[in-house]
C-alpha cells in the first residue's frame, strides 16, 4: 500500500523530496505545496509530473484535508514548521521535518509529545545519520577501533549561501553536533560559542562552538560561510588513533589514522603512524532517510535514530548555543 504524501517547499532542499518520493514505489506524490509558481513549475517540468494525479498549490490550507495524504513532508522555512507540523499532525498525519525541527526547545517537545499522542510517525531530516560513513564511524568507535576517544574537531565553512533568518551557528552547527552525539552515543552537558558578525548586524558569519559532555570530553566546530575555502571535515581523537570524517574526499570518506608514542628516558617518539580507509557502503543519506521514513510510517515504529526526541535535543543545545554567543562565550550548562 502506498503512503500518499503531501511535500511543503520545493526550494533548493525540497526538490530532492520530490524526487526520491516520485520514484519509491512504496510512496505516491499527492500534492506539492510552494507559494512561488515559478518553483511549481520548475518543479512539474523537472520531474514530468501529471498534474491530473499530483495537485500543485501555493498554500497548505488548499490541500490539507486531501483524503490521499497520509504523510507530510515539511521543508518551509524552520520558523514556520511549529504551527504546519501541529496542523498535520492533529489532521493524523505523519510528518517528516527538515532541520532543525524548531527554533524553540518547548515546542519542538510539545511536536513530538502529540506525536506520540496521535500515534503517528515525527522524523527529523538530519540527512548526515543516514551517510554510510557516518554509519560505518559509529561501529569503529562502537569497537573499540580508536580506543578511548579524547576530544573531537571538526570544520564546516563555505562561500555562502548566507541566511538571513538565522546565523552561522543554526545554519551549518546542527550537522556536526549530530554526527558528534551519534558517534559518542551521548549529548552535551554544556556549550560554549563565539562569533563574528560581518555582514549582517546580529547573524554571527563566523561561529567556535565548544561541546563538553559529561565524561570530559570535548569537541570544538568552526563554522564560517564567508570562507571560499570550503571544508566539510570532522575528527575524533583517540588514545589509539584519530577517525576522521571527510565528506569532500570521494575516495576514502572515512579514514582511521593510527599512531603512538613511544617514551625514550625523557622524550616521546611517534610510532606506528599509518592512515587506514575504511570502506563504507554505498548510497544517498537522503534516499535512505526517505525509505526510513517510509519504514517507520509503515511498521508504526518511532525512529531509534532521527526522532522528535533527537531533533528536540539539538534545538535545546543550539538555544544553549545561541545563548552563550550573546554572552560573548559564556559557558552554558544545559538543563
Amino acid at each position: 500500500m502506498s503512503t500518499g504524501i503531501a511535500i511543503l517547499g520545493v526550494g533548493r532542499w525540497g526538490v530532492h523530496y520530490v524526487r526520491h518520493f516520485s520514484q519509491h514505489p512504496s510512496a505516491q506524490v499527492v500534492a506539492i505545496v510552494d507559494p512561488s509558481p515559478e518553483k511549481l513549475r520548475l518543479c512539474r517540468d523537472q520531474f514530468n509530473l501529471d498534474t491530473n494525479k499530483v495537485i500543485l498549490a501555493n498554500d497548505w490550507e488548499s490541500i490539507r484535508n486531501h483524503p490521499e495524504i497520509s504523510a507530510v513532508v515539511v521543508v518551509t522555512p524552520a520558523i514556520s514548521h511549529y504551527p504546519l507540523i501541529k496542523d498535520a499532525l492533529n489532521l493524523g498525519y505523519h510528518v517528516l521535518a527538515e532541520k532543525p525541527l524548531t527554533l524553540n526547545p518547548q515546542e519542538s517537545a510539545e511536536l513530538t509529545e502529540l506525536a506520540a499522542k496521535k500515534q503517528r510517525i515525527l522524523l527529523v531530516d538530519h540527512t548526515y545519520l543516514f551517510h554510510p560513513a557516518v554509519i560505518t564511524g559509529q561501529k569503529v568507535l562502537q569497537s573499540g577501533g580508536i580506543g578511548k576517544p579524547l576530544y573531537g574537531y571538526a570544520t564546516r565553512t563555505h562561500l555562502g549561501p548566507v541566511r538571513q533568518d538565522v546565523s552561522a551557528l543554526w545554519d551549518l552547527a546542527i550537522h556536526d553536533i549530530s554526527i558528534f552525539n551519534h558517534w559518542l552515543n551521548s549529548t552535551p552537558v554544556s556549550v560554549q560559542a563565539r562569533g563574528t558578525f560581518w555582514l549582517q548586524p546580529n547573524l554571527a558569519d563566523l561561529v567556535w562552538l565548544t561541546l563538553i559532555y559529561g565524561d570530559g570530553f570535548q569537541a570544538t566546530i568552526h563554522l564560517c560561510w564567508l570562507n571560499p575555502d570550503k571544508q566539510r571535515r570532522l575528527g575524533i581523537v583517540g588514545s589509539e588513533g584519530t577517525l576522521i570524517f571527510n565528506e569532500l574526499d570521494s575516495r576514502s570518506p572515512l579514514t582511521r589514522q593510527k599512531g603512538h608514542f613511544e617514551r625514550q628516558e625523557a622524550y616521546f617518539i611517534p610510532r606506528g603512524q599509518e592512515t587506514e580507509s575504511i570502506p563504507i557502503a554505498d548510497g544517498e543519506p537522503l534516499k535512505a532517510l526517505c525509505e526510513h521514513f517510509l519504514e517507520s510510517v509503515a511498521t508504526g515504529v518511532d525512529s531509534p535514530v532521527s526522532s522528535g526526541s533527537v531533533g528536540t535535543e539539538l534545538v535545546k543545545i543550539l538555544q544553549a548555543a545561541e545563548l552563550s554567543l550573546a554572552r560573548g562565550g559564556e559557558i552554558v550548562r544545559l538543563e
